[in-house]
């Protein structure tokens, strides 16, 4: 079939949830959110291929991520006289981490590119990264001629079955003329409600037939109508909760960056007065160098920010989902807390912790509703014993590092230079593993957008693809991939990519010879029997791959670092060149690990900021 209802979970609230969509006040006009103040085009004959390209010149689509195959080979054809500027990647995975980092950068869906069979299943780990982090996102698959579509054809996958637990929702489109409509619904889907990734599977036959192409075409999806407005009484009892509140805690997650509601965010804040968490995800969402940020929470959060999330008596929940890494034992967590959970996502609500005041709706929008009610209270909480306590954790316990025995450098202080040299402005997009974490600690965060990362499915690969498509959304801003030896294996041939298509990001390879996250759990908690971690077994001596010289393979300026006077100035280096892509290899200690550290299947309350060391703090009264 060419069209159907959308069926995907995620597009249904499929738990019922305290606060009914029916409650709320606004929802997304389904028509005019992705389609706008477009042009009307009167019908005009076109192949289905030719109404692609169209489809997207007219939903302002300007940068595509891909790699042609025989499925979609149709398109590339037409795609060659586009405006429409395509990247041509060396892997389809690097097409979709890059549409990714794109669209974060931008706030516009990202789009990629695909052919059948190998080629669509290699866009499915980014995919489904992208439903994991809410990224919006469109992937454009060719398929096999509808004829023998279950035939086992060459190169068929059935990419609509395998992605749609992974999707907001995936199309198949066996006729020319539900191209334009299907890709409408597709970039509505996307953008609207919570984001997320869609997939446009198109049949070989599908994009060769002619067809009448027009815009704008009717955009219909029964059933799909997000909430955008907060129920106005759930906001009032919302703010009555604040106003009762002795240790109230902002708990803000990613979903207050895909909303863009930082500056509500900052309001807020400021109107309560409570101090704020920012989430892995919500990293630049409030500014690190305001005085109420107290951290970031989670599994290798900051003392200050999980005790405050432990020890609150009101978690002012805005665009986040509790997730394992931030609450550790879901039983113990924030035990005394009442709940206000603001998400846009019905499903979410009340789905791993109950809400006494939950709000359906864009935080975009429930967040002034709720800024405004607070100052119209008549009671303003005293938090001056709060936030005593909460200096004092500060105070006693801030984030920092132990130089290495071994003298190789600190991998901490290399990520800290990077920050501290590149600033604010810059763009930081991390792999997975301690790498990660230590660029989520020591480089400061002031705005949204500056911080790029696989959060919910830590994808290693993830960096180098991401930023790429962050360099080419925002040209004008110095863009870092920091990774790790391991990540960096993964998908560095995106190099290629960044080099011929002048794309100038600069890569800092975190090397400490092994797969440092899984190395420090094999530290902690299988008694230093490192099993397949270390990534240079056998020639300690001999580096493989050399990085400086893959780099230079790859067309890259590339460096390596080795002692810590020479950090600096192989940085400020690398900031200078802009002509091409930069690597630098910083060798680093393998035993550095990631402090504090709750580990997995305890309380927060059990976080440990070095080995065998709980802090020793106690309650204020």
């Amino acid at each position: 079939m060419s069209k159907g209802t959308p069926i995907s979970p995620s597009l249904m609230a499929s738990k019922p949830s305290p606060a009914k969509a029916a409650d709320a006040v606004d929802t997304v006009d389904s028509a005019s959110a992705v389609l706008g103040p477009n042009r009307v085009v009167e019908p005009t004959e076109m192949t289905g291929s030719e109404a692609i390209v169209r489809s997207l010149e007219e939903l302002g689509v300007d940068d595509v991520f891909g790699l042609p195959g025989g499925a979609i080979l149709p398109t590339y054809d037409p795609l060659m006289a586009s405006k429409i500027n395509h990247v041509l990647v060396r892997h389809e995975q690097g097409a979709g981490h890059a549409a990714q980092g794109y669209a974060m950068v931008t706030g516009r869906v990202g789009v990629c590119i695909a052919t059948s069979g190998p080629g669509a299943t290699n866009l499915v780990t980014a995919i489904a990264d992208a439903h994991m982090d809410s990224v919006p996102l469109v992937a454009i698959t060719g398929q096999v001629s509808s004829s023998v579509i279950g035939s086992d054809a060459f190169q068929e996958a059935d990419i609509v079955g395998i992605t749609m637990p992974i999707t907001k929702h995936s199309f198949l489109v066996t006729k020319a003329e539900d191209i334009p409509r299907t890709l409408a619904e597709a970039f509505h889907l996307a953008s609207t409600g919570r984001p997320g990734p869609v997939l446009v599977d198109i049949t070989k036959d599908a994009q060769q037939a002619k067809t009448m192409f027009s815009w704008p075409p009717k955009v219909d999806l029964p059933g799909y109508r997000p909430v955008t407005r907060g129920h106005s009484k759930q906001v009032r009892e919302a703010a009555k909760l604040i106003a009762a509140s002795s240790k109230p805690v902002l708990y803000v997650g990613g979903g207050v960056i895909k909303a863009h509601a930082s500056k509500e965010l900052l309001a807020l804040a400021e109107a309560t007065g409570a101090p704020v968490v920012t989430t892995l995800t919500a990293r630049g969402a409030f500014p690190d160098s305001h005085p109420q940020h107290v951290g970031m929470p989670g599994m290798h959060g900051g003392v200050a920010a999980v005790t405050a999330l432990q020890q609150a008596d009101l978690l002012i929940t805005l665009g986040a989902r509790f997730d394992d890494r931030v609450t550790g034992v879901l039983s113990s967590f924030a035990p005394n807390a009442k709940v206000i959970h603001a998400d846009i996502d019905p499903a979410e609500i009340s789905k791993n912790r109950s809400a006494d005041v939950p709000i359906v709706g864009s935080v975009k929008e429930i967040i002034p509703e709720l800024t405004e009610a607070v100052r119209a209270s008549e009671s303003t909480p005293d938090l001056e014993a709060w936030w005593s306590f909460l200096r004092k954790l500060r105070q006693d316990y801030p984030l920092g590092w132990t130089e290495p025995e071994d003298g190789l450098l600190a991998p901490q202080h290399v990520i800290e230079r990077i920050g501290e040299l590149t600033g604010p402005e810059g763009v930081y997009v991390a792999g997975v593993g301690q790498h990660q974490m230590w660029a989520a600690q020591f480089i400061k965060y002031e705005r949204p957008g500056a911080w790029l990362n696989s959060a919910g499915l830590g994808t290693m690969g993830y960096s180098v693809p991401a930023a790429m498509g962050a360099k080419v959304g925002n040209p004008d801003r110095v863009v870092w991939a920091i990774d790790g030896d391991g990540c960096f294996q993964m998908t560095n041939q995106e190099l290629a990519t960044c080099a011929l298509n002048n794309i100038p990001i600069k890569v800092a390879v975190i090397n400490n010879s092994s797969l440092g996250m899984v190395r420090q759990w094999q530290t902690l908690f299988y008694d230093g029997r490192y099993s397949n971690t270390d990534l240079h077994t056998g020639h300690e001596t001999v580096r493989i791959p050399d990085f400086v010289k893959l780099g230079e393979a790859y067309g890259c300026a590339s460096f390596r670092v080795e002692r810590p006077e020479e950090v600096d100035a192989v940085i400020e280096k690398a900031l200078e060149i802009n002509d091409r892509p930069v690597v630098i290899d910083f060798v680093v200690s393998p035993n550095a690990m990631v402090w504090p550290m709750v580990p997995a299947g305890v309380s927060n309350d059990l976080i440990q900021v070095a080995r065998n060391s709980t802090p020793d703090w106690e309650e204020e009264d």
